[in-house]
């Protein structure tokens, strides 16, 4: 025998080499006890509540929580049942075990003695230890895993390893499927509930008596070492539990997941926060079951919406298919995502060019007419003409010659194809590959990406791509000015809801929608603004075919408005950007307009309107349409001066002759006015027109190198005849801002040039002026 004071030695030594290999073999890089098993991704929406919980690879429900997730009644309940010293023993608890073998052998019932750290041995190791040896093992194993991980990460593991009936595994998937909530807001009863299931979880969930007995045990020792802790006198009678997995907007989460797995959520795997909004997902679903049996009387498979909250470009709902369940109609195909034609639901965006570019204001009077356009003659979907139409009307009458003619005459770089490449429309062809037919449907979008360009309406013209999640759109960017896309929408507002008298009660909050109808009847679109929200709908049958009945404004509307009818209910409560009135971009004002030739009035015009406008780029001139012309009483005729009591002044429109052919082929014929071989001129003699004052001729106004005005703005004053009650300013063609006769009207130039400043009376006259802008160097 070796000597004592050796055995003493020796004991230190070993202590020592002990003392100093722990520290080593914990710092000794190993695996996250986490990557010892793949785990579920789940998907939340924008409310916290789940969408769905997917199984991991090996089809267990395993979602993993830190542990300070797991929350702390969870820690304490789990703690108390299975282990109560696990904070102090070394991984093993010899009096557990020895009291544990005792029971076992001894005819008691069968006791296992196991702590959490064994237990996860257990389960890490997948074996069984109901053999000597094999408890043996797993006490050497869980040794080992103390010696390698602290405390905190083996309760973690445990915690979201233990095995809670059937395929769930762990209290992060177990506290939703059990219970319908995350693990921290488990209430103390919860907690305990889920704290007995791993020792039986093969019945537990199925045995509600066994299940309250042994909660009930368990809530009786936690009130004696810890009485302080509320809800520990809770019922055990009201436990009542069995898993259920949520499986909730699914093509949202189908999209969602697979955008994980690619890579592209920055993490492919765990939780997903959605931008789903669980209330506004399940008004979407209901009304496209609700109106689908309509559709499916006119032969019509399959319908898709998407609702986009535009402030901040989040999708809210989204609903890919009429049934996701259907296998008949390829359900769980999401047609939001489909390229389809999506009809006249683009011309809002090149009305809106077209107010951007100055070609027209939304009275701008409009030819619908026969035209050739080079190769490309194109026609109305009703193949009819309504002659001259204000551009308000084209649009929303979705007249396709007006908005073709608008079309023709952008250029390249600054037309509807440019926009759609910079608003990140996918898959496009060249602009010769469509001509002029693109803005009639000939290219093709998928649902998001029309309602990103809707959003970009709403948002005044500022683009970004649409995000399923919370707070991840990018840096907005200009794709329209904010003047044209405000103005774009005003003109879309006007349109009535199909089939309702202009009596009915308007909607609360701000409408404004168009419709689509693609080629050859495949399509049926609905797109437009509600409140904060812009609305896409679709009707189609998913394998292409088509149907007479896929109109947009007999299938997609009713359904829109069924849905936009729905959402002031839904939500409440008046949200924000939701009033009737849209807070209006500077730079935008009301201008009275002769209703009938859609320019400034004359002081002949005998209906006038008020009309919004761009000063400074809406082209716009003083109307001569309505002249007064002298008759004879009797005849009619008109007739030269000198004039007696026989002769009268009467009131005629003098349209050109284009105008006049236009009006006759729509059945709008025009009474043609009188006509005098008088030999003096029967119009207002320009010399009694408006005299400028301010600026004079040749003025040179100078920019600084920034292009601010050195002179803050420059001032526009003009005297008038006798009569005149108001004075339009023009550059250009484009409408300054009106004043009355001796006022001052103020302009700032924004870049340098040589201008054509012109005025003209409420009588039709006027007279111009050149001026210079210059900058500074």
């Amino acid at each position: 025998m070796m000597p004592r004071q050796q055995l003493i030695k020796a004991g230190f030594g070993l202590l020592f080499i002990l003392l100093f290999s722990l520290p080593l073999i914990r710092l000794w890089p190993h695996a996250p006890l986490r990557d010892q098993f793949p785990h579920s991704s789940a998907v939340f929406a924008s409310d916290g509540s789940l969408l769905r919980l997917t199984t991991a690879a090996d089809q267990q429900y395993r979602y993993w929580l830190p542990l300070e997730q797991t929350g702390e009644l969870m820690q304490e309940a789990m703690l108390m049942q299975e282990d109560q010293w696990f904070w102090q023993h070394p991984g093993v608890n010899p009096f557990s075990l020895i009291r544990g073998a005792l029971r076992t052998y001894s005819g008691g019932n069968r006791q296992g003695g196991s702590t959490i750290t064994m237990q996860l041995a257990r389960l890490l190791q997948r074996e069984s230890t109901r053999t000597p040896l094999a408890k043996l093992q797993q006490i050497g194993q869980a040794l080992w895993l103390e010696a390698r991980y602290s405390k905190r990460e083996i309760l973690e593991a445990y915690l979201n390893f233990a095995p809670y009936g059937g395929n769930i595994q762990g209290v992060g998937a177990a506290s939703w499927l059990y219970f319908n909530k995350p693990a921290a807001q488990l209430s103390a009863l919860e907690a305990a509930t889920l704290a007995v299931v791993p020792q039986q979880p093969a019945r537990r969930p199925r045995a509600a008596e066994d299940t309250r007995a042994a909660v009930e045990r368990l809530l009786l020792r936690w009130r004696e070492q810890q009485p302080q802790r509320l809800g520990l006198n809770a019922s055990v009678a009201a436990i009542s539990y069995r898993p259920v997995a949520p499986f909730r907007a699914p093509h949202a989460t189908d999209l969602l997941l697979q955008q994980q797995r690619q890579g592209k959520l920055g993490t492919t795997r765990g939780a997903i926060h959605s931008s789903i909004n669980p209330v506004l997902q399940r008004a979407l679903e209901r009304q496209i079951r609700l109106g689908y049996p309509q559709l499916q009387a006119r032969g019509v498979e399959n319908a898709s919406a998407m609702l986009v909250h535009w402030p901040s470009r989040e999708i809210v709902a989204m609903v890919g298919s009429a049934d996701y369940f259907d296998a008949n109609i390829a359900g769980q195909v999401n047609g939001s995502q489909a390229k389809r034609s999506p009809g006249s639901t683009l011309k809002p965006l090149l009305f809106a060019l077209a107010l951007e570019q100055g070609m027209i204001h939304p009275r701008s009077m409009l030819k619908d007419a026969p035209q050739a356009f080079g190769p490309y003659t194109p026609e109305n979907y009703d193949r009819r003409f309504a002659g001259p139409i204000n551009a308000t009307a084209a649009l929303n009458r979705s007249r396709n010659i007006p908005a073709v003619a608008l079309a023709s005459k952008m250029p390249p770089g600054h037309d509807l194809h440019d926009l759609l490449k910079r608003a990140g429309v996918s898959r496009l062809q060249s602009r010769e590959y469509y001509g002029l037919a693109l803005v009639l449907g000939a290219g093709e979008v998928t649902m998001q990406e029309l309602a990103r360009l809707y959003s970009a309406l709403a948002n005044n013209g500022l683009d970004a791509p649409l995000t399923l999640q919370h707070n991840t759109s990018e840096q907005p960017r200009a794709l329209l000015s904010p003047q044209a896309s405000w103005l774009a929408l005003e003109m879309l507002a006007q349109k009535p809801r199909p089939g309702v008298s202009s009596q009915a009660r308007p909607h609360p909050w701000f409408t404004a929608w168009k419709t689509g109808t693609s080629w050859s009847f495949r399509d049926a679109w609905t797109a437009g603004v509600v409140g904060p929200y812009v609305l896409v709908v679709w009707n189609g049958n998913f394998d292409g075919s088509a149907n007479p009945a896929l109109v947009g404004i007999k299938t997609a509307a009713p359904l829109w408005w069924r849905i936009a009818e729905a959402l002031p209910n839904v939500v409440g409560k008046q949200p924000e950007h939701s009033q009737r009135q849209r807070p209006q971009p500077s730079g935008v004002r009301k201008v009275e307009i002769c209703a009938a030739s859609g320019d400034l009035p004359n002081s002949a015009c005998p209906q006038r309107l008020q009309s919004w406008f761009i000063p400074g780029v809406s082209p716009i001139r003083v109307s001569d349409l309505h002249r007064w012309v002298w008759v004879d009483k009797n005849t009619g005729q008109a007739v030269c001066p000198p004039y007696t009591a026989q002769h009268e002044q009467r009131l005629y429109e003098f349209w050109s002759t284009e105008m006049a052919q236009l009006f006759a082929r729509a059945g709008l014929a025009r009474r043609k006015p009188p006509e005098a071989d008088c030999s003096q001129d029967m119009h207002i003699s320009e010399s009694n027109g408006p005299r400028i004052r301010s600026p004079y001729e040749g003025m040179r106004f100078m920019l600084d190198a920034e292009g601010t005005g050195v002179s803050a703005q420059l001032p526009l004053q003009a005297d008038a005849a006798a009569g005149v009650k108001r004075l339009y300013w023009l550059i250009e063609n484009r409408l300054l801002g009106h004043s009355r006769p001796g006022e001052i009207l103020y302009w700032t130039p924004k870049q340098s040039g040589r201008y054509q400043l012109t005025v003209s009376d409420d009588h039709g006259r006027s007279r111009s002026r050149w001026i210079e802008v210059g900058r500074l160097h």
